[in-house]
């Protein structure tokens, strides 16, 4: 038992972290700022190759601290200002002056971004020229998950994706379940979990930001003043509408805030913490029951993911809510079986829901997959459940199962759809 927990640990550290922006654009600036740091002086050209997918999430989204949209942005001031050390918070600390020294290299024509032939659907090729000298560095299954660092043609650091741990993989030879998932966070000791409580606090203040500025469709911002103006309730389940909207309004607005991430995505993080955050709240649950339920809740919307790709034409906000759903349930005092209703109930209602790029209109769709979760809950509470109907079937895991298989081979052609409409 405590080898499996300090596996659903190791998971968890692997893959829930703190990201400052969109994570598909900010792994082309991380790329950069290390090929950078390999240089004696400033670059003066990029060039930056992507696969499909990590191209799709970079069209429309803005990088935090330029004001600008891009994967061309995101490379040029990784490479000008980014901390190589930083990882997903590569862009914490970048200048305005920066920005516009950046700006004028893609002025300038001096850096390129094209889409690449890959198998994996987190791919990074970034080459950084300054005189004479050239860096390279390459990224492959992980946002930051370097494979190989080349300076003037000589490999100066190489790892076969085999040897790493990619987030494409993160549970294979692992036990693991809901069952477990549920056992561990309920059983675990609290000094072991406690970290996850950092993702109450920053993806909070992410909220609090999205609801103070105007970012994005301003999500939030519009049901809290719908609410000001008595057109909806101030209710608990508006409240988990808005503030889980206006953080992903923040998160896609640019905001130089970091969110805490799940399988790389902020979004995913957003819908994993706050709905869970505010059913604490409501319930009046200490720090560790909070701990125990966002860990429930990562884990889980960790461990469904983990049975189709990383990036694909599915949504994954849908099985992030089926996660904190299941989460909610348990808050509010629940049994082990109504957390798998509540599963079940979110994944019977918005598993639809496509992926065309990471923008502002995310936070429309983590909006509607938080609306699931609330309902999702709310019957499963009253023991109710969507069982054996469709793609949903009679038990949990083989539902999960039952998506694994719709994403990894009935969206393929859709992705390759949806790309080549985004490209035209």
């Amino acid at each position: 038992m405590k080898h499996q927990w300090q596996q659903y640990q190791d998971i968890l550290n692997a893959v829930v972290k703190p990201a400052l922006g969109c994570t598909e654009p900010i792994c082309a600036a991380y790329a950069s700022a290390v090929a950078a740091s390999m240089l004696a002086s400033k670059p003066e050209s990029i060039s930056v190759q992507v696969s499909d997918n990590l191209y799709k999430n970079s069209m429309g989204v803005f990088v935090p601290g330029t004001g600008k949209i891009g994967l061309a942005i995101a490379a040029a001031v990784g490479a000008i200002g980014g901390d190589a050390e930083a990882g997903l918070e590569v862009l914490a600390s970048i200048e305005p002056a920066q920005v516009e020294v950046a700006q004028a290299l893609i002025d300038a024509g001096k850096v390129t971004v094209s889409r690449t032939q890959t198998d994996e659907f987190i791919y990074c090729y970034v080459c950084v020229k300054s005189g004479d000298d050239v860096a390279s560095v390459e990224i492959s299954g992980g946002h930051t998950q370097i494979i190989e660092k080349t300076l003037n043609g000589e490999i100066v650091f190489a790892k076969a994706v085999s040897a790493t741990r990619s987030t494409a993989g993160i549970c294979d030879g692992v036990d693991i379940s809901i069952e477990g998932i549920y056992a561990y966070a309920t059983q675990v000791n609290f000094e072991d979990i406690g970290f996850i409580l950092e993702s109450a606090e920053l993806n909070t203040k992410l909220a609090a930001e999205g609801l103070k500025h105007e970012y994005g469709l301003q999500v939030g911002r519009t049901i809290e003043k719908s609410i000001q103006a008595g057109f909806m309730t101030a209710d608990f389940a508006n409240s988990i509408l808005m503030q889980t909207a206006a953080a992903s309004d923040a998160r896609m607005g640019g905001a130089s805030l970091p969110a805490m991430s799940n399988y790389g995505s902020g979004n995913q993080g957003i819908a994993a913490t706050l709905p869970v955050v505010i059913t604490a709240k409501h319930y009046l649950a200490s720090d560790e029951l909070l701990a125990r339920a966002l860990i429930m809740s990562h884990l889980g919307a960790i461990y469904i993911k983990s049975y189709y790709p990383p990036l694909s034409a599915f949504c994954g906000n849908t099985v992030t809510s089926a996660a904190a759903a299941m989460a909610m349930v348990y808050l509010a005092g629940g049994n082990y079986q109504q957390s798998c209703f509540a599963i079940q109930n979110v994944l019977s209602d918005c598993s639809g829901m496509v992926c065309d790029g990471a923008k502002s209109t995310c936070a429309m769709k983590v909006k509607t997959s938080t609306g699931s979760a609330v309902n999702a809950f709310m019957l499963a509470i009253q023991s109710t459940a969507a069982q054996d109907q469709g793609i949903v079937a009679e038990d949990v895991e083989h539902t999960i199962r039952n998506i694994g298989q719709l994403v990894t081979q009935g969206m393929v052609s859709t992705d390759t759809t949806i790309i080549d409409i985004m490209s035209a």
